[in-house]
């Protein structure tokens, strides 16, 4: 009967000690709203940032300059473990025209040297009302992580529409990327464009399957481009989609 006792009384004393971790866990609003606070004004670029709590839900409210600063801000909040958050920050900086800021981001994107390999990352950009949509297939998440970031460091940008496609890591594809890079770039006639900072030519492979993308300077080109490509053992197939229009490297 002792036995029994003290196992009832071990049993009471871990229901007490659960119950005391749950009541812990569960912060005041008013407590939640003062750290977010803290960390938001820590940041300069995020003065003109408010926060206020309801329930466990952040919401926030405000302005900023850069729509990398609006990123910022939900990073902050998300540190503190927080039930969701509301966003409803503002980006005030100054407004560029779309064709113009699609045209920048255009421009950073193919000048990108941070990921692995550049020739092998394609990406399409428009722009509507200050809302970058950035599409595209590239090698690696370094690649796709350092694109969205340059856009969301761009002036101009209200915010940003992820539709960049990660490939899978294989190293059947990276082989064959290696022999895709030395046919083409390799070539007489089109080894002028390995010259080209911006690297017109370039090569997605994804599960044995290659797509040639980008701007040459004649249909010649982007023939003997395909021919290259085609030669290469281990494709499955190519896709030739480059193009003569040179706007698509303004």
């Amino acid at each position: 009967m002792a036995s029994k006792g003290k196992l009832g009384a071990l049993l009471l004393g871990g229901a007490l000690a659960l119950s005391t971790t749950a009541v812990a866990d569960v912060r005041p609003d008013s407590l939640v709203q003062s750290k977010v606070e803290y960390r938001l004004q820590q940041k300069k670029e995020l003065h003109n940032v408010q926060a206020s709590v309801s329930d466990g839900v952040v919401a926030l409210n405000g302005s900023v300059d850069r729509y990398k600063d609006k990123l910022e801000a939900l990073k902050q909040v998300k540190k503190e473990k927080v039930d969701a958050v509301r966003d409803n920050i503002v980006v005030n900086g100054e407004t560029v025209p779309d064709a113009e800021l699609a045209a920048t981001l255009a421009k950073q994107l193919r000048n990108d040297r941070w990921g692995q390999g550049h020739v092998f990352n394609w990406y399409t950009v428009s722009v509507k009302n200050g809302v970058a949509t950035i599409s595209g297939d590239v090698r690696t998440p370094v690649d796709k992580d350092s694109a969205l970031s340059l856009a969301a460091n761009t002036l101009g940008v209200k915010g940003i529409v992820d539709q960049v496609k990660v490939q899978p890591t294989s190293i059947y594809d990276d082989r064959l990327r290696l022999q895709m890079v030395r046919a083409i770039y390799g070539d007489n006639v089109l080894s002028r464009y390995g010259t080209n900072p911006q690297a017109p030519i370039r090569i997605v492979v994804d599960h044995g399957r290659v797509s040639l993308y980008g701007a040459v300077q004649s249909d010649m080109d982007r023939q003997i481009a395909g021919i290259r490509a085609g030669q290469v053992s281990g494709a499955f197939s190519v896709e030739n989609h480059l193009t003569t229009d040179q706007s698509v490297i303004r």
